[in-house]
């Protein structure tokens, strides 16, 4: 098995921070090479994969994400060479699509299906994903759910931040780090539960702080423009090796999901860093808000980030919330529930495993 040679790539991109999750998930494999991948330049990349592919013969390619290109890749290295590959996800494809496009995420719905069907083993983000997989033919499956990133939260972290923000030092700040992503059919994008929770509120020093970029940041910087400044603020984006000392400033935090075919899935993006942070924590009535039996979390009520009932909830949790409850950060990040060196050493298990199975077959 030391001698088996495994390609791998992320259609998020080199040098993502999911190109980062596989390499280190990889990392006990000395073969384990990384394929250059380019999200701005999809068929060029497509072509450049197939061609390293079909030179390199690799035991097993090994594929974060589930972009169109980078599968397509690997169905036509399974067909032409014979080359088995596994698929690591962190979404429900089919849904997902259809939540943007109601015909065309049917399609989706059957490259997802063949997708799982012809892979030699699916890596989840969630167990939820990873019997979603099995379920449309996967033949093997683990759960990987990822780690906090890394970086350091200084003490002073907490004042400096809320000064560069604008927000009194004595303020209650429930907020959230993502990617604010419009969604046209539900006129929605993270943080517009904020938006309208901060309406909501009667409490005088609890605000919102909602940071990163996307389509959808003017649409919630025109929905909150008369309470921009003193309920809800937008610092932008920050790289990743700041968000642990962003979620330093926070009270608490909101990880809105729908209760559909995307969000029941999902343990979201950010939960790991969230949970690292000692953070409270509002969460739709999802299955990971039962599964993880986490203290500081709060199940709230609607059916969606987008349904009123949701927002006059997060708005009396927010009422609820005071800056006397914040607690430190944990001494070891990899002391919670998301454990870098065990999520590795699983993976590194089910791959040598799948190795093994091959070469004997």
């Amino acid at each position: 098995m030391n001698g088996e040679r495994i390609a791998w790539f992320a259609t998020k991109g080199s040098g993502t921070n999911e190109a980062l999750r596989m390499e280190e998930l990889l990392k006990d494999f000395p073969n384990a090479m990384e394929l250059d991948f380019d999200k701005m330049a999809k068929w060029l990349s497509f072509k450049r994969l197939l061609r390293r592919i079909k030179q390199l013969k690799p035991n097993l390619l090994v594929m974060e994400g589930t972009g169109i290109a980078g599968g397509a890749a690997c169905l036509l290295s399974w067909l032409f060479w014979g080359i088995p590959y596994v698929v690591s996800s962190g979404d429900a494809v089919g849904p997902f699509f259809r939540g943007e496009h109601p015909v065309l995420g049917w399609v989706f719905e059957l490259y997802e299906w063949t997708l799982c069907r012809l892979c030699a083993g699916f890596i989840g983000w969630t167990p939820y994903l990873c019997g979603r997989a099995m379920t449309f033919g996967a033949p093997r499956a683990v759960t990987a759910e990822g780690w906090a990133q890394q970086g350091e939260a200084p003490p002073e972290a907490r004042r400096t931040l809320r000064a560069k923000w604008g927000v009194p030092f004595e303020a209650t700040i429930v907020g959230l780090i993502g990617n604010l992503a419009w969604n046209t059919r539900w006129n929605y994008c993270y943080g517009m539960e904020l938006v309208e929770a901060a309406r909501r509120s009667h409490s005088e020093r609890c605000v919102c702080v909602i940071i990163g970029e996307g389509t959808g940041l003017q649409r919630l910087k025109e929905r909150s423009r008369d309470i921009i400044g003193s309920k809800v603020f937008f610092p932008g984006p920050i790289p990743g090796d700041q968000v642990l000392a962003a979620l330093s400033a926070f009270d608490g935090a909101v990880l809105p999901q729908s209760r559909d075919g995307v969000g029941m899935f999902r343990y979201t993006t950010k939960l790991s860093e969230y949970l690292a942070s000692d953070l409270s924590i509002a969460i739709n009535r999802i299955p990971v808000a039962y599964d993880l039996q986490v203290p500081n979390l709060s199940r709230l009520p609607g059916g969606a980030p987008w349904d009123p009932v949701f927002h006059q909830a997060l708005a009396e949790w927010m009422d609820s919330l005071s800056a006397t409850e914040r607690s430190l950060p944990p001494a070891s990040l990899d002391s919670r529930c998301f454990n870098r060196a065990v999520q590795r050493a699983r993976v590194h298990a089910f791959i040598s495993d799948l190795l093994d199975e091959m070469a004997a077959a």
